[in-house]
């Protein structure tokens, strides 16, 4: 029996501020951000199996199976699922990937939820988007905002949400040569940690920063060298701890514009910011 094959998008999204609040006692960071959605990202593939294995392709030349987000996603879904209907699922996932690792676009943690997501949908689960959200909150502390859906005001570490709804823009973001290791950027001792708190609507008047950024650019460089490029045409700011920038425009021609002039050594695309995520309410189901 042919079984239908669910494919979803994976969107990234940038972090228009990011200020370091406090350090907890158990080391994460508290943090005030505004997570921008997109509408590009990566694609998933999802088919049903009628055993139990779960098997991801193509494989990562870097990441060992188990350590993939999206393999301890489909893995942790799978175990949730036998202990609530005491039934066994499988699935065959195929990750189209487009993100960058390193970059700061939050694909890894989207990915994780498309996974959650679509398992949910493919396997007829029925489960709440809060109880994924919890799900995926042990996966990584991004995941919540992917699979809650929605443009949102962050705190806590980030899993603190309030949506919120931006005017369309549309941005370009440049990724540089440059995979930045998250821990080694909130481990630095020159890191601000004591940031003031502000409000959604002082930062909607005044705008914010990246507090990572500083940290970024001394440590990798190229981060630096493709700010100070991108600034040519427009204000710049880093997303997450890096590696990526981005620039926002009025309109998508603006921002193809500039496209067209990023020099090839760097990879670069243009994106609409979205309020909601394109990987609900569905996404496309064919027979394959």
């Amino acid at each position: 029996m042919t079984q239908a094959l669910l494919s979803l998008p994976a969107p990234a999204k940038i972090n228009l501020f990011l200020h370091i609040t406090g350090r907890r006692a158990d080391g994460y960071h508290q943090l005030q951000t505004l997570f921008q959605l997109l509408d590009y990202g990566d694609q998933i593939d999802f088919q049903r199996r009628d055993d139990n294995k779960i098997t991801l392709s193509p494989a990562h030349p870097t990441i060992v199976e188990e350590d993939n987000l999206v393999f301890r996603a489909a893995k942790a879904l799978q175990q949730f699922a036998l202990t609530q209907t005491k039934q066994h699922y499988g699935a065959d996932i195929h990750l189209h990937k487009r993100l960058p690792l390193g970059g700061g676009l939050g694909g890894g943690s989207s990915d994780a939820a498309t996974t959650l997501i679509g398992l949910n949908q493919l396997w007829g689960l029925g489960i709440s988007r809060e109880q994924l959200a919890t799900i995926g909150l042990k996966l990584g502390a991004d995941v919540p905002i992917f699979i809650h859906g929605r443009t949102a005001w962050a705190e806590g570490i980030g899993e603190i949400l309030t949506p919120i709804d931006m005017a369309e823009c549309w941005y370009l973001v440049l990724a540089p040569n440059a995979e930045v290791s998250t821990p080694r950027i909130f481990s630095h001792q020159q890191l601000t940690r004591d940031a003031r708190a502000i409000t959604i609507r002082a930062f909607l008047e005044q705008g914010g920063r990246n507090d990572c950024q500083p940290i970024a650019e001394k440590l990798y460089p190229e981060v630096k060298t493709a700010r100070q490029w991108l600034e040519q045409y427009a204000n710049v700011r880093m997303t997450g701890t890096g590696a990526c920038i981005f620039a926002s425009f009025g309109n998508e021609a603006q921002a193809r514009k500039v496209l067209a002039d990023v020099p090839q050594r760097w990879q670069a695309f243009v994106a609409r910011g979205v309020n909601h995520s394109p990987a609900y309410p569905t996404g496309s189901l064919r027979k394959s």
